[in-house]
């Protein structure tokens, strides 16, 4: 039976090559951080990870996981409603929930689990998820799992959503769900309209944080502290695979009543081991870093404004952005390959984004900016974007 079904794979892939959208990966032999070696001792500066505090590699945290499985092992081995969970794993809930002003809060092996465990155990047939049109896979994937009534909106259009909560109020329950920054484009999600709106048609909101936390607000508090709704916003989703250390691990963080019956029905959390013990001691320790003192998100903010300034200064197509993500445009995606491709040869890392990962013809890199990057790391990667644009037609100057 394989042969036949071989023979299929191998005309799909083949055809996803010949399309020029076939996605390779490339082996780092280092650990994570602003500058990098990949596999052949190469060195590059690295403008393509989630790493927006810096934090991938940072020592403390580094400690904190090692002295965490020396006195609480290595693993679970099962899931907490079975063989319970351990005083880690509690103390960094409630360190997310004090973190983000909420109530609760319900540990994931990954965000995507989350988003996924979110929708099917809180509605029914009967209800409505009113979903942004560029939201995350995870959300998407989420909401295709429920049974509620779907609708969508153009991202951040108000008008569009206002009319798309009209049409929901023959269900019972709503939500809106929105990323709180959309990963491809950087623009963050306008909460304070979107709160308006779910107040005027009685809707709840849940809001995807996790490209947002610890980037986003003067204290990177995200989406909730930027629009003065700390704590207001029912359901707000996150990762600690970003900013807050690079690693693995999701949550839902919210009201108490949500919370409680996740940990009842979402079928991530009752299926899936909790995230390992020294995971959760690094994750508390990345808390307490961000929350006594605001140095690395000053530093992230300054470097994002200076790269994305001295990029249009350039010439380059860049997306608007109120992030840390800085989406050259490129629009072709053979072109955005050879690019990333051009780039590493300078010693530049980064990644061409193209369908399906994006729409059809908005090909791009997508750079991501940190808090551990040098200035001259920025001039670095700044100079060769403008030497491989020259070279391919892209900019002219």
């Amino acid at each position: 039976m394989y042969q036949d079904f071989q023979k299929h794979l191998q005309t799909t892939i083949a055809e996803i090559r010949e399309a020029g959208l076939y996605k390779s990966e490339r082996v780092i032999i280092t650990p994570q951080s602003s500058a990098i070696q990949v596999e052949g001792g190469v060195d590059v500066i690295n403008f393509c990870a989630n790493n927006y505090l810096g934090l991938a590699d940072n020592k403390e945290l580094i400690q904190a996981a090692k002295d965490r499985m020396d006195v609480r092992g290595y693993g679970m081995a099962s899931v907490r409603f079975i063989c319970g969970t351990q005083d880690t794993h509690k103390q960094l809930e409630q360190a997310i929930s004090d973190f983000f002003g909420t109530e609760d809060t319900i540990l994931y092996a990954a965000c995507f689990d989350a988003n996924g465990g979110l929708f099917e155990p809180l509605l029914t047939e009967q209800d409505a998820i009113i979903s942004d049109a560029l939201n995350h896979a995870s959300i998407i994937d989420g909401v295709r799992l429920c049974k509620a009534v779907r609708y969508r909106y153009k991202n951040g259009d108000m008008a569009d959503l206002e009319e798309q909560l009209k049409a929901a109020q023959a269900q019972r329950f709503r939500i809106i769900a929105t990323d709180g920054v959309f990963s491809m484009d950087g623009n963050v999600c306008p909460l304070d309209k979107i709160y308006e709106l779910a107040n005027k048609y009685n809707a709840l909101v849940m809001v995807d944080e996790s490209h947002s936390a610890g980037v986003v607000g003067k204290t990177g508090h995200g989406v909730t502290e930027l629009y003065n709704l700390r704590g207001k916003i029912e359901i707000l989703t996150g990762t600690l695979g970003k900013a807050f250390g690079g690693s693995v691990g999701g949550f839902t963080t919210g009201k108490k009543e949500i919370i409680d019956l996740l940990r009842q029905r979402s079928r991530p959390y009752l299926f899936s081991n909790s995230i390992p013990p020294m995971i959760a001691a690094a994750g508390l320790k990345t808390l307490e870093i961000i929350t006594r003192d605001n140095t690395l998100q000053d530093k992230l903010h300054a470097n994002t404004e200076y790269f994305v300034t001295k990029m249009k200064a350039a010439g380059f197509d860049i997306k608007p952005t109120q992030s840390a993500i800085c989406a050259v445009m490129l629009y072709d995606a053979r072109l955005s390959q050879e690019f990333a491709a051009a780039l590493q040869k300078e010693g530049i890392y980064v990644t061409g984004f193209y369908y399906p990962v994006v729409p059809q013809g908005q090909a791009r890199i997508r750079v991501q900016l940190s808090a551990a990057h040098t200035q001259e790391q920025l001039d670095r990667g700044i100079a060769a974007f403008i030497k491989v644009a020259r070279t391919l037609n892209v900019i002219k100057q």
